[in-house]
């Protein structure tokens, strides 16, 4: 069963178009990275997600559920790290988290859960006078209520120091092995990529593609150098690979263990597959990889190149 499936999902807010026919699945069990560019319909899907907002066509399911029709039972699974949502100022962190083990009829202790966010020891002080690092670690101290399903975080790492953002990677790692989905919304790569199983990317309200860090990786044609360590150093392959018309440059290192090293604009994979075919076995490989960076910026600009979803 899908964690989540999204069907022909729509939102028009009057002439506006913010989402258009938009339909992916999250598997249940998976860390799913959600990246668009200000304005690509992030929001507007995570708001219908959670029964925030009304869909003008399509639908959301939950673990099967309609959030529309079963928004109760779907948001009792389901923890949730919101964008620009504060804290109470009058309320200390303990009332915070008691407050929301309450309304989830749970019966986590405030106490580890603030000691899991680094918070334990400003547990009776008042959220006033909180930092913006110290109220985003006590909203995700919230979210963990309940041993929930599914997570929903967006923007989760904000104003947290680098510290702060690998504690919270830590955590998430942490829930997802305990068996929580995990629906990861950021717009800082390094986030993604360290914890993403799969990648989703949003633009003008359409999923533009879908895949691991490393698929996307290898379908964006921006150029990377690739060095193929094989077990010997074969003309013919050598001459195959430069003909192929991605690759702008081929140069071979002899030794113990040759290499042939390719600059190519194309995929990498087809590279080693050349050589391969051409009868030389692949030893090891290497590459400097297309930045996830660099694949947001291809897939969410007017002047990316052609890339295959």
């Amino acid at each position: 069963m899908s964690a989540i499936a999204v069907d022909g999902l729509t939102k028009r807010y009057g002439n506006t178009v913010a989402l258009e026919d938009l339909s992916f699945t999250v598997r249940e069990g998976e860390v799913f990275g959600f990246l668009g560019p200000n304005g690509a319909g992030k929001s507007t899907t995570i708001n219908v997600l959670l029964d925030f907002a009304r869909p003008t066509d399509g639908e959301i399911r939950v673990f099967g559920k309609d959030v529309r029709a079963e928004s109760r039972e779907i948001r009792r699974r389901t923890g949730v790290l919101p964008e620009g949502v504060e804290t109470y100022d009058r309320l200390t962190a303990r009332q915070h988290l008691e407050f929301a083990i309450d309304s989830k009829d749970a019966d986590d202790d405030p106490e580890h859960l603030l000691s899991r966010v680094g918070l334990e020891e400003a547990i009776d002080r008042k959220a006033g006078g909180y930092s913006k690092g110290m109220s985003q670690r006590l909203l995700l101290a919230m979210a963990l209520v309940g041993e929930p399903d599914l997570l929903v975080l967006d923007e989760p790492s904000t104003g947290l120091d680098p510290n702060g953002a690998r504690e919270m990677r830590d955590l998430v790692r942490e829930e997802n092995e305990r068996g929580a989905t995990v629906f990861f919304s950021s717009h800082i790569m390094e986030q993604v990529e360290a914890v993403c199983d799969r990648v989703g990317i949003l633009r003008d309200g359409e999923m533009v593609a879908v895949d691991t860090v490393s698929g996307l990786q290898d379908s964006v044609t921006t150029g990377a150098t690739l060095r193929v360590s094989v077990d010997r150093i074969d003309e013919g392959a050598v001459e195959r690979v430069r003909s192929m018309p991605e690759v702008t440059s081929v140069d071979v290192e002899e030794g113990q263990t040759p290499a042939i090293v390719v600059a190519t604009e194309g995929s990498k994979t087809a590279v080693i597959h050349e050589i391969e075919d051409a009868g030389c076995e692949v030893l090891d490989f290497s590459t400097d990889d297309t930045s996830l960076e660099e694949v947001f910026r291809a897939y969410t600009t007017d002047r990316r190149e052609e890339v295959s979803a």
